[in-house]
């Protein structure tokens, strides 16, 4: 078994390179949906000898399967909002304190200790449905923020509006973090300039408005909040780790997080640098679930590791994979 709290204290490339070898490993004996997804590609860990070797399951499988690589009770199922008459995504999770700490290290990680801030959550969509993991990463953060104003905030925008110039005429460093459309909807009623405050889009029209491309929607917010860069995070229910981007949607993960990109038309080769490609995600607080997942966004690694999302695959259709649906 593998000790998961080791993964936190990854520093390297290498050590990455280990974990990953030894959790996919561990997965391939003890994961019943990805065993029998490796064994119809004729993967076996002897075969595998670096990270671009392993298979990644594709995302859909969270839809169709329960994801489970032990066999501790579960402690809760964090789910996507789904489209209408879609399957949502089920991500069953045995040890939550293991998505606590994924949070917790990688937010200290990127802007340091989230009691110096005031958080405000503006994320009605989520809020409106239960199994949501943004959320209870979000109450968390409010939380232990421990500011008399943090808080979420749903239907009421003037409050918002006028929490935000409070605490900005205190100079207090604040973090409003929002779903995409209710940022829009923030702005086109108040307008602000914000000196002290890092505003974070999660991404998502969810059908509220036309989806528009990242530059032009951050063109929109940073003139809005009268801010220079607007921040993203980067996450989906199938994972318990994020990455987050300082500004021009350029991600950067932590350390035990790692995204790849795979051909558009093979997809199970992994592309070089700087080419546009399928993401794959290595999630190791995956550890439980599976930490290998062929996602449906479309993006590009850059050769310092950090990344950018260019769009969807169209229909959310993976190319190459159709032979591996279970």
């Amino acid at each position: 078994m593998i000790n998961p709290n080791t993964i936190f204290n990854i520093s390297s490339a290498s050590e990455f390179e280990a974990a990953a070898l030894n959790v996919f490993k561990y997965q391939f004996e003890n994961n019943p949906v990805y065993r029998s997804f490796c064994d119809l590609l004729y993967k076996h860990p002897s075969d595998i000898t670096c990270i671009e070797e392993i298979p990644f399951l594709p995302i859909q499988f969270f839809k169709s399967h329960i994801i489970l690589s032990d066999k501790k009770p579960i402690e809760t199922i964090f789910s996507s909002s789904g489209t209408t008459g879609s399957l949502a995504s089920k991500h069953h999770v045995t040890d939550l304190s293991l998505y606590e700490k994924s949070y917790n290290k990688s937010f200290r990680h990127f802007y340091g200790d989230v009691k110096d801030y005031a958080v405000l959550a503006l994320l009605p969509n989520y809020l409106e449905r239960d199994g949501s993991s943004l959320v209870y990463m979000a109450n968390d953060l409010i939380t232990q923020s421990n500011h008399p104003q943090s808080g979420f905030y749903l239907n009421n925008l003037q409050a918002l509006a006028e929490t935000l110039k409070i605490l900005e005429s205190k100079g207090q460093k604040t973090l409003l973090i929002g779903v995409s459309f209710a940022l829009l909807d923030l702005i086109e009623s108040f307008q602000f300039n914000l000196k002290h405050t890092i505003v974070m889009e999660t991404g998502g029209m969810k059908g509220r408005r036309k989806e528009m491309i990242r530059s032009e929607l951050h063109t929109i917010l940073k003139k809005g909040f009268g801010v220079k860069k607007i921040h993203s995070e980067y996450g989906m229910t199938e994972l318990l780790s994020q990455a987050y981007s300082k500004g021009n949607g350029i991600f950067k993960c932590p350390p035990w997080l790692k995204i790849l990109t795979r051909d558009t038309e093979d997809a199970l080769t992994i592309q070089t640098s700087n080419k546009t490609g399928g993401i794959n995600i290595i999630d190791l607080a995956n550890i439980n679930s599976c930490s290998f997942i062929a996602s449906q966004d479309l993006g590009r690694v850059y050769n310092d590791y950090s990344f950018e999302i260019i769009g969807r695959f169209d229909n959310s259709d993976i190319r190459g994979c159709n032979l591996m649906v279970l």
